[in-house]
């Protein structure tokens, strides 16, 4: 990872904060470029095996350049602590978007085929709260199977980590992250749990 410069003195941060409100468009370059190290910083506590650490620190560095432009100088006395604050949001946010588009794209990933050779998705076999809806389109038997299939082909800690990611049996949707924390493994170790599950699923569901 690139080096970044050290921090500003309090006393040369608060001349650049004056001098860019001043409409010094040299200090404002200044306070971002200056402070590209606490950026790599709040980084490290974000970044996991998947995420490019160049990426997280180009989403941080948007917080950052947020932070600068309104920073009141004259209400608070501290540029990093309220940068660092906005540094976390826009990594926070970037991070729930991710999620939600890896989840929307998994749901739509074939497992198999119906009788008639139609292709059936994830999304296809999660529980409907809606039960007619769920009648309507013809799913009950390859749901019932899928949940015999679970009891049946998946080991414990597999079958607990698909009901728990997707939701089954009426419960929460849980990120691989908060599965992680409550089993007591990584995240990477959940990841490949849901992919080994989910290829056994897809060899029996074919039978």
């Amino acid at each position: 990872m690139k080096a970044f410069p050290k921090p500003l003195t309090a006393e040369e941060e608060k001349d650049c904060l004056v001098r860019y409100k001043g409409g010094d468009e040299e200090a404002r370059q200044i306070l971002i470029e200056y402070n590209l190290r606490l950026v790599a910083h709040i980084v490290k506590k974000y970044q996991s095996a998947e995420d490019d650490m160049e990426e997280l620190i180009s989403i941080g560095t948007i917080g950052l350049i947020k932070a600068v432009d309104t920073f009141d100088h004259e209400k608070a006395s501290k540029l990093a602590t309220y940068a660092a604050r906005c540094v976390e949001n826009e990594i926070l946010m970037y991070m729930r978007v991710k999620k939600k588009l890896q989840r929307e794209s998994s749901y739509y990933e074939p497992i198999g085929t119906d009788k008639e050779g139609n292709e059936i998705q994830l999304l296809d076999i999660m529980e409907s709260k809606e039960p007619p809806a769920l009648e309507q389109i013809g799913l009950k038997d390859d749901t019932k199977k899928v949940y015999d299939l679970l009891e049946k082909v998946l080991t414990e800690r597999e079958r607990q980590v698909v009901i728990m990611r997707y939701g089954l049996y009426h419960g929460r949707e849980y990120t691989q992250r908060e599965i992680a924390q409550k089993l007591g493994i990584s995240r990477s170790y959940i990841s490949r749990i849901e992919k080994n599950a989910l290829n056994r699923l897809k060899g029996y569901f074919r039978d």
